[in-house]
């Protein structure tokens, strides 16, 4: 069994479409495309103009829905102002029976103080005159401790004085018993000093 030729006649493919000739295009050219009919400068405004207008099917269809919208719109509020109106009666409506209650309950607490002041009247002028008495201790005695509490806040003051200048004596006499102290020390060395030198001349004369 031999081997299989699978070798193939390899065929230029430049020689080859020379060979076949011109292809027909079935297209339109690029010449085509340049001599193509263009309109004028007038034609082209009037085309933007119409753009900017836009359709006229376009502009009815929004008038329409903007027509819906508003009489929706319309029914929308109209509830909801009727809403409110109901929510106003019956809040003006339970306001009136709270008033009317609360009158009805001054009324009666009116005339519950009316009795007993009646029968309170004789006891009130018999109390007034212990309450003024009483009025007049207390306001006594306020004057009393406030006086007691200036005298106790004076005797502090004073004291406080006291041992302050107290405090500055002793500072003095310490700085006094300081300097006595120290003016002893200068002399008793000056005299040893003195008398060292007295004998130290003694000596010098025995000589």
């Amino acid at each position: 069994m031999g081997k299989r030729d699978n070798r193939v006649a390899y065929i230029n493919p430049i020689a080859a479409a020379r060979a076949r000739g011109p292809v027909q295009n079935s297209g339109p050219t690029i010449q085509d495309y340049l001599s193509r009919p263009r309109p004028t400068w007038e034609e082209l405004k009037e085309q933007l103009e119409k753009k900017k207008k836009g359709s006229r099917a376009l502009a009815d269809f929004e008038d329409k829905m903007n027509e819906k919208w508003r009489k929706e719109l319309a029914k929308n509020r109209e509830k909801r102002l009727g809403d409110k109106e109901r929510d106003k009666k019956s809040m003006d409506k339970e306001d009136k029976k709270d008033k009317k209650e609360k009158k009805k309950k001054e009324k009666k607490k009116s005339s519950r103080h009316s009795s007993s002041s009646s029968s309170s009247s004789s006891s009130d002028s018999s109390s007034s005159s212990s309450s003024e008495s009483e009025d007049e201790e207390e306001k006594k005695s306020l004057k009393k401790k406030r006086k007691r509490k200036k005298s106790s806040a004076r005797r502090a003051s004073d004291s406080s004085e006291e041992d302050s200048d107290a405090e500055s004596k002793n500072e003095k006499d310490r700085r006094r018993k300081r300097k006595a102290e120290r003016t002893y020390k200068d002399s008793s060395s000056e005299s040893s000093v003195e008398s060292i030198g007295e004998e130290v001349l003694n000596v010098s004369y025995d000589f």
